[in-house]
């Protein structure tokens, strides 16, 4: 069983291949950067070099050339389905979705909620289909697992008109990830999905929290957009939306320049010139006062959604670090879990600076380090979902 797990961005296509038989095996992995730039990279497993490359179209021939050329797959008729990943699915899906004319359609009325990705994420199908016609396609919406949150926890204290015809509530995003990581967390503590009660933070360049009860979606910090909620790498998070009133009235800031200086100069980067963590904790031990400030109001913030997340679950079995920061930075789990005895979490240090899962089991509150893996989650539903439609290929 052959699955191609698919991301394709405005200019760039990532992919895993895995071979699920008795176990999970990857054949491949790369990507195609810089798409219709001056000049543009393909990566092989480990390997990169120079190509030129207009469309995503052409990106996908680089690539199944490349499995050609190692023997790895004949071409992309013989696998067994696609997975692709679509950034918003607004409030239409909560699952992973066979593709088809009807679907494709409704993803792309989702385009002014997600300028960015969603039209990428549409090249990508379109062009699997065109190199793929009879093969499986599925797509997995990155919003899809949080649309089990309530009312009271999606929509926004706006007129009611907002939400009816503009679809303005918190739809939340990461929800691969945050799906995975649930999955996993449960496994690992033994307990069935259902009971599980879970605070997962995905900590990257990207960053957000979601509160799982029962195994499910009840509450995340990412809202309409991804701009909402945890200090990210270049994002603000929250902030006072009077601000932007302020700097639109007496600064002239229009729309473009709103959106540059909230995804693209704020956050790490706008505190202290960059959005590395390893160079931030390296300029912070240097005594760089800025640096120091950036970790401070990062921290602070996952700390402040943990104590939010925990008053509203009741009962937390543990507390899951993932993603490149929340996998990778023993500092961080250090400063986001100190001082918070009070609230059942207990880190222990010299398991936070080892390979293991559980970092924290003293207090009441179990303290997890699980790398996510959001291609692996796509790829082992795809499977259930080839179960379920034993037909892959279309007749």
């Amino acid at each position: 069983m052959k699955i191609f797990v698919l991301n394709a961005g405005s200019s760039s296509i990532k992919y895993k291949l895995f071979h699920i038989d008795q176990k999970v095996q990857i054949l491949a992995w790369g990507a195609v950067e810089k798409i219709a730039e001056e000049e543009s990279f393909i990566s092989f497993n480990e390997s990169k070099e120079k190509v030129k490359c207009a469309t995503h179209k052409e990106g996908l021939q680089l690539i199944i050339q490349q499995l050609q050329k190692a023997g790895i797959l004949k071409d992309f008729s013989s696998l067994n389905a696609i997975a692709h990943r679509v950034v918003h699915g607004g409030s239409l899906f909560c699952e992973p979705t066979l593709i088809d004319e009807t679907v494709k359609k409704q993803i792309q009325q989702m385009i002014p909620l997600a300028p960015l990705h969603n039209p990428a994420n549409l090249e990508g199908i379109t062009a699997m289909q065109y190199l793929a016609p009879n093969i499986m396609q599925i797509a997995f919406f990155d919003t899809a697992f949080h649309q089990s949150m309530p009312a009271s926890h999606f929509r926004y204290a706006l007129p009611e008109y907002l939400y009816d015809e503009l679809k303005i509530r918190r739809y939340g995003f990461h929800g691969i990830s945050h799906h995975y990581l649930t999955k996993k967390s449960a496994q690992f503590l033994k307990k069935p999905l259902q009971n599980c009660n879970l605070i997962t933070l995905h900590l990257g360049n990207g960053a957000s929290a979601t509160a799982i009860k029962n195994g499910k979606s009840i509450e995340t910090s990412m809202g309409f957009t991804p701009l909402e909620g945890l200090v990210m790498g270049s994002r603000s998070g929250d902030l006072d939306p009077g601000i932007l009133l302020y700097l639109f009235e007496q600064y002239h800031y229009d729309g473009d320049k709103l959106d540059h200086l909230l995804n693209q100069q704020s956050g790490l980067k706008g505190l202290c010139g960059t959005n590395d963590m390893k160079e931030i904790i390296q300029k912070m031990k240097k005594g760089e006062e800025n640096a120091k400030l950036a970790f401070d109001i990062f921290c602070q913030k996952v700390k402040h959604y943990i104590g939010a997340y925990i008053a509203l679950l009741g009962n937390v079995d543990a507390i899951v670090f993932s993603g490149g920061i929340g996998s990778n930075s023993p500092e961080v789990r250090e400063a986001i879990c100190s001082n918070m005895s009070v609230l059942g979490i207990i880190l222990d240090s010299e398991k936070n600076q080892q390979h293991f899962t559980l970092i924290g089991d003293k207090g009441s509150v179990k303290v997890l380090k699980i790398e996510t893996d959001e291609e692996f989650e796509m790829a082992d539903q795809s499977l259930q979902i080839i179960k379920k439609h034993p037909v892959t290929r279309k007749q």
